[in-house]
């Protein structure tokens, strides 16, 4: 099969042999999503070499479980061991010796095939098309904020970044009913933001200062400490980059003001399929470009460009 590689001098397209593990699924992806944890991987961050891509929507092919052959399905990416002290105190996605789908010791999605264990799927409604599908997994991250921070409709909450993931959290966390401002430094992904989310100018971010919770979602090292910085006194900071290059970090604020740091990660992929079912949230306008697979590298290039949101890859 053909896949997008990742090895010591950067991406290709490789040919491999489709091997799936003892016991796990073996699908069939039809769309993949080029997400900003990829372009970070390119430039060393986890020190990862093999197939790219976590966000995807697939077709079972083969599987223990005959119910889900057949089936248009996406997947949790954390495959845990199950068996570790961590996992059986509830907390598999933070397995020590877990792999994690295009990221860490397993292959990913941007190739014609991927394996995962048929636990981790999850069945994909007729009504949610595969364009809409294909963000289920970041879509996951954005709810992921809503299991760890009680946000009140009373509150100020303003995600910093309008790129793609930041585009996510801000409409999941308008849901909520609190005041959102989603902060961002070009004029074509602001102008993304669905209404009821207030726009904000980078240039005019510090008219923003008080607010209760600030989300982190730059991309960028420099994007905690101005985070940091729109807080009130005991705010929350939830932080959502993860880059490879993590510059200089100022934690004296977080004493002074006493904030509480969220670090967020991955979340329920169950929600994230109900918003879309119910088309609370309709993520396909976010679409900016879509590749086959043998154009791949191009798709990389994509999506490093300013002004991208998110970019497709069809195997």
């Amino acid at each position: 099969m053909n896949a997008l590689h990742l090895g010591s001098d950067g991406p290709s397209l490789v040919q491999k042999n489709p091997e799936p593990r003892f016991g796990e699924a073996h699908v069939r992806v039809r769309l993949a999503g080029v997400c900003a944890t990829d372009l970070e991987l390119i430039k060393g961050y986890m020190g990862f070499e093999g197939t790219l891509g976590h966000e995807w929507i697939g077709e079972v092919e083969s599987c223990e479980d005959a119910r889900l052959v057949g089936q248009r399905v996406v997947g949790d990416i954390n495959c845990p061991c199950g068996v570790c002290a961590t996992c059986a105190a509830g907390r598999p996605t933070h397995c020590p010796s877990r792999t994690v789908l295009g990221i860490v010791g397993r292959d990913g999605a941007f190739a014609e095939h991927l394996s995962l264990p048929a636990a981790n799927l999850h069945r994909v409604p007729d009504s949610v098309s595969d364009e809409a599908a294909v963000f289920v997994e970041p879509l996951a991250a954005a709810c992921e904020i809503l299991e760890q921070v009680q946000v009140r409709p009373s509150m100020r909450v303003l995600v910093l970044g309008t790129g793609r993931l930041g585009q996510l959290c801000a409409r999941v966390l308008a849901l909520t009913g609190a005041d959102v401002a989603a902060i961002g430094r070009n004029p074509a992904t602001l102008r993304l933001l669905p209404g009821g989310i207030r726009s904000v100018a980078l240039s005019d971010a510090r008219a923003e200062v008080g607010a209760d919770i600030v989300v982190d979602c730059t991309g960028n090292p420099d994007g905690i400490g101005l985070a940091s910085s729109l807080l009130r006194p005991r705010g929350t900071l939830v932080l959502k980059t993860t880059v490879h290059d993590v510059g200089r970090i100022e934690p004296n604020r977080w004493v002074i003001d006493e904030l509480t740091v969220v670090g967020s990660r991955c979340g329920p992929f169950e929600p994230a399929l109900r918003l879309l079912a119910s088309g609370a949230i309709d993520p396909r306008p976010l679409i900016t470009a879509r590749y086959a697979l043998r154009d791949g590298l191009q798709a990389l290039e994509r999506a490093a460009a300013p002004g991208a949101v998110k970019v497709l890859i069809e195997p």
